[in-house]
């Protein structure tokens, strides 16, 4: 029987993502409503590491098994790093990205491209069940477009746009995404660890 691996996520697209890069680890990889765990966990940490952590430790004391959680989110330098840690509440809990992504490009229009640069980031940590903890982080640079694009992809996905590909984020096929995003960059240092 394969061991068990839970991703402290509720979010399917993120299921996808990390099913695709740790297929072959070995583990049967569940989600947190799969592996029938509800729980409200609060993310008050200062940074991407700390958040990841927090959920990993509060997922893993409930299960007892290994459990791996992200977080990640947006960084734009015009504005100082905001989003950052608050990207999955910027605007507010229930404001939707369509929003989100109107309002940083509304805020961005009168920005040169020399000055839209910007980066998604994720950290990824693991709490085993002796507990041991690791953390890995992944970047992804880019720059604020100019419009909606794409459509692979969720969040801030079709605002971010890649100039070395001359592409938008949610315009990425999932392999391309996979092998560039910060995600999978921090999920392939995450497979090492494992």
């Amino acid at each position: 029987m394969k061991q068990r691996l839970i991703f402290a996520t509720g979010n399917e697209g993120k299921m996808k993502e990390v099913r695709e890069i740790l297929a072959d680890t070995g583990y049967e990889i569940l989600s947190m409503k799969e592996a029938g765990i509800d729980l409200d966990i609060v993310e008050d940490g200062t940074t991407f590491e700390e958040n990841a952590m927090i959920k990993a430790q509060a997922v893993m004391e409930v299960c007892g098994e290994l459990t791996l959680a992200d977080d990640s989110g947006l960084e734009i330098d015009a504005f100082g790093g905001e989003p950052g840690i608050y990207s999955a509440r910027y605007l507010g809990e229930n404001t939707s990205y369509i929003e989100k992504n109107q309002v940083i490009l509304d805020r961005m229009k009168d920005i040169p491209e020399e000055k839209r640069s910007a980066r998604f980031v994720c950290a990824i940590a693991a709490v085993f069940p002796n507990g041991q903890t690791r953390t890995t982080r992944g970047t992804m640079e880019g720059i604020i477009g100019y419009e909606v694009k794409g459509r692979n992809g969720f969040g801030y996905d079709p605002i971010f746009y890649l100039p070395k590909l001359g592409k938008y984020s949610a315009q990425l096929s999932s392999e391309e995404k996979n092998q560039l995003s910060h995600r999978g960059e921090a999920l392939r240092k995450m497979k090492e660890v494992l």
